[in-house]
């Protein structure tokens, strides 16, 4: 597959549709796009013959020191590959570029949430590093963890 990773610009959020479901969503869209206008977020996009088909997003602060301490930990936020391109590699490309940029910050942790209940991703975040379980909870989305990793 021909691809590249590209920092998303903003005057682009709208072709994020092609890979979730933004109108369904519109409140957390509302959000993510006010945080990376504020420059607290910042997202990639895995493109594929021109079609953004994964996306990926840096957080700088989360107000939670569990999932972000200035100038150390920074957190991997909405990793989300279009339905029909899961399983392809997608997901394991977006998340090393995420480690990558992580590090060219200057960044030495990397936090990130995902649902109990999501074996696939977690499977995924367990063989790219995060291997330390920072807490366990529950929200209005069900159980969770939240997990570490050193780069």
């Amino acid at each position: 597959m021909d691809y590249r990773i590209i920092g998303l610009d903003p005057s682009n959020y709208g072709k994020l549709a092609n890979i979730w479901d933004m109108e369904r969503h519109a409140e957390l869209a509302k959000r993510f796009y006010a945080e990376i206008i504020s420059g607290n977020r910042k997202s990639y996009v895995f493109e594929a013959e021109g079609e953004y088909i994964g996306e990926i997003s840096l957080v700088f602060d989360k107000n939670d020191p569990d999932y972000t301490i200035a100038g150390k930990r920074i957190y991997v936020s909405r990793l989300i590959v279009k339905l029909s391109e899961r399983r392809k590699g997608v997901g394991r490309a977006l998340v090393d570029f995420a480690v990558e940029k992580a590090r060219e910050l200057g960044y030495s942790e990397m936090s990130i949430g995902v649902d109990i209940d999501n074996y696939p991703a977690i499977r995924l975040y367990w063989e790219k590093g995060f291997d330390r379980i920072l807490f366990v909870g529950e929200d209005e989305d069900g159980k969770y963890f939240k997990l570490l990793k050193q780069i």
